[in-house]
């Protein structure tokens, strides 16, 4: 789950990292309100969960309330990489002396949090690692032994800091970033950029924050940041549903027992000439009414023309599977061509109760090749 930047900040400001103040505004209007509340200039920055919108014009500087309230109206309703800015921040503007960056993700190959600092702040990171390695300082925290003042003072030296204030103010933001990770059970908290002010004040400009979604049980303060209308419909619907549901750009609806064997469904129907329309994992089970939530997910999707069932029948038989399907297709209409494998446990079984019973719409196939062949073909 990513946060919004204010969403971000809220979380940083509760950890004691010093943000920019600044206020919501969702028209411009309440922009206008924002800028005569903070007063002198002030940011109107585009609220999306997305990179890239200082390059689409999803940010731009306001000498006050009547500017502010024009570039809230030119950003508001803007597209930046497909999602539609409906939320702006409106932030006093910096004075700014120097920019660095820094964060703490997951290394799942190390399987332990990691932290980064560069002197080169307000750029991608990855740019940054492609170009200049040599000025990224990187170092994990073990675990067991959690963060020490000693691992953020190596790594401010690692990355060349050397004002004895800002070494001390950098010092503090690191054990509080890392707090903020570790308490809300993150992937990823990212500071870019993370500024010095001419008084020689750093501060948080910028905030980026992915939660792990399986952890939101225990965050219901980070849970309630969802925003469902920052996704597409089907998404929202599926989330409502509980499925495990991406939205693709194709035209043939996947499902699958495993994200694993949906993944590979994906690459197989690309292999097959055609486009998949979904990610749909209906977990370990096939059970009936699990089928019909995906199935109604799936079928609201206008671009579908067909639907393909992956199914591997491991823990789960392939017979009562085939018994899932029929079931769940009797409590609903679908006029999409269907295509079913099923390999694995009692699969012949599986497929000649489907082929006994099933709709004139629905097509067995034994390989994954075939089927996705098959759910090609009849998607043309």
């Amino acid at each position: 789950m990513d946060l919004y930047e204010y969403q971000g900040k809220e979380l940083f400001r509760s950890q004691g990292i010093p943000v920019s103040e600044g206020r919501l505004a969702t028209t411009p209007e309440e922009a206008r309100a924002a800028a005569e509340e903070l007063g002198g200039q002030v940011v109107v920055k585009a609220q999306v969960l997305t990179g890239g919108r200082g390059k689409a014009g999803g940010v731009k500087l306001a000498d006050g309330p009547t500017d502010a309230e024009a570039k809230a109206r030119d950003i508001l309703g803007l597209d930046i990489r497909g999602h539609v800015v409906r939320k702006l921040w409106i932030e006093k503007a910096s004075e700014i002396a120097k920019e660095y960056y820094l964060s703490v993700t997951f290394d799942r190959g190390q399987k332990k949090p990691l932290l980064m600092l560069t002197t080169e702040g307000g750029i991608e990171i990855e740019q940054v690692a492609a170009e200049k390695p040599e000025a990224l300082a990187q170092l994990h925290v073990d675990p067991l032994a959690g963060f020490h003042p000693f691992v953020g003072r190596r790594l401010i030296y690692d990355a060349g800091i050397d004002d004895p204030d800002e070494q001390r103010q950098i010092l503090s933001i690191v054990a509080k970033l890392y707090a903020a990770f570790l308490g809300s059970d993150a992937m990823l908290c990212e500071i870019n950029p993370l500024v010095v002010t001419p008084e020689g004040a750093v501060r948080a400009l910028d905030a980026k924050v992915t939660v792990d979604d399986n952890a939101l049980y225990k965050h219901s303060d980070v849970a309630e940041m969802y925003d469902l209308e920052a996704f597409p419909p089907e998404e929202r619907a599926a989330r409502e549903k509980g499925v495990t549901y991406v939205k693709l750009d194709g035209e043939v609806g996947i499902l699958g027992n495993g994200a694993g064997l949906v993944m590979s469904t994906l690459d197989v129907v690309a292999l097959a000439g055609g486009r998949p329309a979904n990610f749909c994992d209906l977990g370990g089970g096939g059970q009936a009414q699990g089928v019909v939530d995906a199935l109604e997910v799936i079928t609201a999707d206008p671009q579908v023309r067909s639907i393909l069932f992956n199914i591997f029948g491991g823990i789960t038989r392939c017979d009562e599977v085939a018994r899932g399907i029929l079931q769940a297709l009797g409590q609903m209409t679908i006029s999409h061509p269907i295509v079913v494998r099923l390999d694995g446990t009692n699969a012949e079984e599986g497929r000649q109760i489907l082929a006994e019973a099933a709709p004139a719409n629905l097509h067995v196939e034994p390989t994954m090749l075939d089927a996705a062949r098959r759910a090609v073909e009849l998607a043309a």
